[in-house]
């Protein structure tokens, strides 16, 4: 008897038949390219590798800390609006609404590396919970300031007293970088991801700011917004099995004097006016044009086309491979020239929708710019100080948003919203030649 696995031999008349009984499929004798290797490729030992971001979730203990993580960073896209909603509501005031909310980002950007210097010494869960109980605590003061009329100066120091606010974001991606230590692809995917959930947070809090502030109640939005803060810090921080081991005060030095980091902060404080002054600028003309409620849609949508330029940017192999500085200049170029399509359409049409899709087009490049950053700001961070450099780039974005939401503000109300729109279009320009200018050496 023939083995099972092997051919048999037989003839009939002067011809030589060969029977072959082994198995068919991708390794048996017919290939994948015949009918049966087909069939047998689409076996359950045979199915498609899963994606980067399922691989990435994988990870033991990503999830959990994910889900704290999103609803914590949820209220930083609402926090903003709900505040100049509620101020130029109740006050009548854009240029008021936008110094207050500039005044808080600018208090953030000189406490928060504070806060992330002591996340670095002490652990995540032991300076994240209070910190944000104080936040919590500024933003309900500055609501009841609203609320009971107080005098201005009050809504300034409420606002400046939610500076305590942790850095989630640069929390969430010490984890990762933590987890995923020495595997730079991951790494890749990994920032992609935080920044595609950033992206999906300033895309829905808008839109959930302003419909609960107009919806329901001017304060409603910021109420809403320390719920979720506080309740996703503690699921965040519960999570104790995923949190980077604290080092102590190594000998490292600081992030700042770091080589290559303060370029790189100047870039983030150009960027950062942009969104800051994207954002003031839109309520504005979209209350000129009597759709206010709108904003956080039109917002949101800028939001969503940078989401989902994120995700593709971090499933490309490509777009993780090369020089980080090339891809930089490139980035900052785009979103630079796509910026120049929402000034196009307030000017030329005036219309809300066509506004609202030059964003989404405009929003593409925000993504792959702020990933490639991150990872820049990543490899030159010293180690044992990643939470603190991060931070560093995101104070100098929100440097930036002060700035822009002052400038932002005084051009839509002293000029035109329409003109306003020039003011991010100048920011990413100065952004475009920080970046042309610098040629620093990547740190390894």
């Amino acid at each position: 008897m023939p083995q099972p696995n092997r051919p048999m031999f037989t003839t009939t008349a002067d011809a030589l038949v060969i029977v072959d009984f082994s198995p068919r499929g991708p390794g048996g004798p017919e290939g994948s390219g015949s009918p049966r290797g087909t069939r047998a490729s689409r076996s359950p030992r045979c199915r498609r590798a899963p994606g980067p971001y399922r691989r990435l979730l994988a990870t033991p203990g990503a999830r959990a800390f994910t889900i704290g993580n999103l609803l914590a960073r949820l209220p930083m896209g609402m926090f903003s609006v709900s505040a100049v909603v509620m101020i130029a509501g109740t006050r009548g005031s854009y240029a008021l609404a936008g110094a207050v909310t500039a005044a808080g980002l600018g208090a953030t950007a000189v406490v928060a590396p504070w806060t992330a210097r002591l996340v670095d010494r002490h652990g995540q869960a032991k300076i994240a919970v209070p910190a944000t109980a104080l936040a919590a605590l500024g933003s309900l003061a500055l609501l009841l300031c609203v609320r009971l009329g107080a005098p201005a100066w009050t809504l300034f120091v409420s606002y400046a007293a939610t500076a305590t606010t942790p850095n989630l974001g640069g929390m969430s991606r010490a984890r990762w970088a933590h987890l995923l230590h020495g595997d730079e692809s991951s790494l890749h995917v990994a920032n992609s991801f935080e920044q595609a959930l950033d992206e999906a947070c300033y895309m829905l809090g808008p839109v959930l700011a302003a419909f609960l502030c107009t919806a329901f109640f001017p304060e409603a939005g910021t109420l809403t917004g320390v719920v979720l803060l506080v309740t996703g810090v503690l699921v965040f921080t519960a999570q104790r099995s995923t949190e980077p081991p604290v080092r102590g005060c190594g000998p490292s030095k600081a992030p700042f004097r770091a080589p290559g980091i303060p370029p790189l902060l100047a870039v983030c404080l150009a960027m950062g006016a942009v969104f800051g002054s994207m954002e003031v600028v839109t309520i504005a003309f979209a209350d000129a044009q009597g759709h206010r409620s709108a904003a956080g849609i039109v917002l949101a949508l800028q939001a969503a086309g940078s989401c989902a330029a994120g995700l593709v940017y971090g499933a490309s192999r490509r777009a993780g491979s090369g020089s980080a500085e090339g891809r930089y200049v490139w980035c900052t170029a785009a979103m630079t020239t796509l910026l120049t399509l929402p000034l196009l359409a307030a000017s030329l049409t005036g219309s809300l929708l066509l506004l609202a899709v030059a964003l989404l087009i405009a929003g593409m490049a925000t993504a792959p710019t702020m990933v490639t950053g991150m990872t820049l700001v990543q490899r030159r961070t010293p180690p044992g100080r990643l939470n603190e450099g991060m931070t560093l780039a995101v104070t100098g974005l929100l440097g930036g948003i002060a700035c822009g939401s002052a400038a932002g503000g005084w051009t839509a109300e002293h000029v035109s919203p329409v003109a306003g729109y020039g003011v991010p279009v100048t920011a990413a320009a100065a952004a475009l030649m920080i970046a042309l200018t610098w040629t620093g050496p990547t740190r390894t």
